[in-house]
């Protein structure tokens, strides 16, 4: 009698494995992307101007983004690649903190996202981060060395991914992970994550060809992924780098550890 209830709850276990397994290898482009189509807010509505602009990807799809000019005539502008979740008007308050601190921004949408065409897609995110390198490069003449490539969460891979192509002023990645694969890893410790993932974001990797100045940004609170990738991520980087550590969770650490926050980017961003 035991023999077979032991057997049973081993079936259960097993099943319920194989589920868990086919969940993620079906549906894992639902964890890593999490787009909103809907622009619930514009900057003009927090009192800053901006344009609004429409621009092509290397392949051809439709883009969105915008660019928000300091108040001040100012040396650097940041190109900013934003998380796996929502769109460019939930980043708002991003906005405000780079205007106060006298940088431009062009923040855009990648495929799928926002006003942004497409679906989106790991090659996709690229070549939408090149593109809009190229936008500001090329469309608007902007020299390499005053851009600001800044990336948060996914976008801190893809921010490494272009600086690793194209050399910027400085480079800046906030609450990334090492690569997907070490990230799923952590959540799912128990599934074949090498065999099922079909996403790399391989930040580490990129990171290692990245020439310019790094800012690393992560909070040991950062419930999402864990302060050890950040730290893991600080240690191979061979170009000039710094560390700051802010608090508070994944989504809202910046905000929470505003001072902090604002007094280290500034401090980056001018020497």
């Amino acid at each position: 009698m035991l023999l077979r209830l032991g057997i049973l709850v081993l079936i259960a276990l097993f099943g319920f494995y194989l589920f868990i397994t086919v969940l993620l290898y079906l549906f894992q482009s639902k964890y890593v992307f999490a787009p909103y189509r809907e622009i619930e807010a514009r900057p003009s509505e927090i009192g800053l101007d901006y344009e609004d602009i429409k621009f092509d990807s290397i392949d051809g799809i439709k883009l969105a983004g915008w660019y928000v000019p300091a108040k001040v005539k100012t040396k650097y502008i940041i190109l900013f690649c934003h998380g796996n979740a929502g769109n460019l008007s939930h980043l708002m308050s991003t906005l405000k903190i780079f205007h106060a601190l006298d940088l431009d921004t062009f923040i855009f949408d990648y495929r799928g996202y926002g006003e942004s065409e497409g679906v989106p897609s790991e090659q996709g995110t690229y070549n939408d981060a090149l593109s809009a390198w190229r936008y500001l490069v090329i469309k608007r003449g902007i020299p390499p060395e005053k851009i600001i490539i800044f990336g948060r969460s996914l976008g801190g891979s893809i921010a490494a991914w272009l600086a690793k192509r194209h050399t910027p002023k400085a480079l800046v990645i906030e609450s990334t992970f090492i690569s997907m694969e070490a990230l799923f890893k952590d959540i799912y410790p128990y599934l074949p994550i090498k065999l099922l993932l079909r996403y790399k974001y391989k930040t580490q990797e990129y990171l290692k060809d990245v020439s310019c100045r790094v800012l690393v940004v992560h909070s040991p609170q950062d419930e999402l992924i864990p302060f050890s990738h950040a730290q893991t991520l600080y240690e191979g980087i061979s170009s000039d780098k710094t560390f700051l550590q802010i608090s508070g969770d994944h989504i809202d650490g910046f905000s929470m550890s505003k001072t902090v926050y604002i007094n280290g980017l500034r401090g980056f961003s001018e020497a």
